[in-house]
């Protein structure tokens, strides 16, 4: 029996997507100043299931349609923990990190040959506050948090992408590196944090693997969901001691933390967000949003 865990062809559901995809990605608007700031958006990445999941690429794509395309990316991902603060390597056709185990050989292969992204890190270097250490990996790529999403939502790898590292656990940090960034959604930079609502990968269970979602997931994602339409960031930065389903639902923190570079980049970290996607894949909350 095949499923996004055991496709019968892997990656086979990207293969499907892309040509009913390809279209509207080359008539896709260019982001104009009279646009206005992009969102910050925060989304679940999925990992190599997620080229095996049609609904969801197609999510992602109309999401990405749904906005004018940005002239460049700058995403931190729950992949790329290191200190101090350190941006991908932005020189053209940027290598790609298959940071995965036990998938089919196909999905190390893939490739997601993006422009050159120099003149973004640039800008990013000039924002940072004077003292500050922030250093260009020499050769770093990106990871699959970054690239794997991206995939789906500028499927001909046309805009510039760079990728940050997530220097610390510490919210109230990320709160403010978010704000550091947030003056780049007004030149049509699309930031994003790149996680997953929840990722008990340890507790992963056949019931799970069959569609079934714990009480641990839906409870979490149900209560990040009220944190969020309410605009509570501090309920938010409580997670580890006050959110249900934990510590099943965030072993680590690292997939949830992105969420505050998000926040931290929106003019109103307090106001509501807009959901975009919502559901379970594996068990996994998908929540993903934007905020303005």
């Amino acid at each position: 029996m095949s499923d996004v865990m055991n496709p019968a062809i892997p990656a086979g559901a990207y293969d499907d997507f892309l040509p009913g995809a390809l279209p509207g990605a080359r008539a896709h608007r260019a982001w104009t100043p009279a646009d206005g700031p992009l969102p910050a958006i925060y989304l679940g990445h999925g990992a190599p299931p997620l080229l095996d999941d049609g609904p969801w690429l197609r999510e992602l794509f109309a999401w990405a349609q749904a906005l004018p395309k940005p002239k460049a990316v700058l995403i931190v991902s729950a992949h790329w923990e290191d200190a101090p603060l350190m941006l991908s390597t932005p020189a053209a056709h940027t290598p790609l990190v298959y940071d995965f185990g036990g998938f089919h050989p196909r999905y190390y292969t893939m490739k997601y040959d993006t422009p050159d992204a120099s003149e973004l890190s640039a800008r990013v270097a000039a924002m940072m506050p004077d003292g500050e250490k922030l250093y260009q990996h020499p050769s770093r790529g990106l990871d699959h948090g970054a690239w794997i999403p991206l995939m789906a939502m500028y499927p001909l790898g046309d805009v510039p992408v760079l990728q940050m590292s997530m220097p610390t656990h510490d919210p109230d940090a990320l709160m403010s590196l978010g704000r550091r960034l947030a003056p780049l959604r007004a030149e049509g930079v699309l930031v994003i944090g790149s996680g997953f609502m929840t990722h008990g990968l340890p507790f992963v269970t056949r019931e799970m693997l069959r569609g079934e979602v714990p009480s641990w997931s839906a409870d979490f994602d149900a209560w990040a969901a009220d944190a969020l339409a309410r605009g509570d960031v501090a309920e938010l930065a409580s997670f580890a001691s006050r959110a249900p389903g934990m510590p099943y639902a965030h072993p680590t923190p690292d997939h949830f933390l992105p969420i505050f570079i998000t926040l931290g980049a929106a003019d109103e970290p307090e106001a509501a967000v807009r959901t975009v996607i919502d559901g379970y894949m594996i068990g996994f909350a998908k929540r993903s949003f934007e905020v303005k």
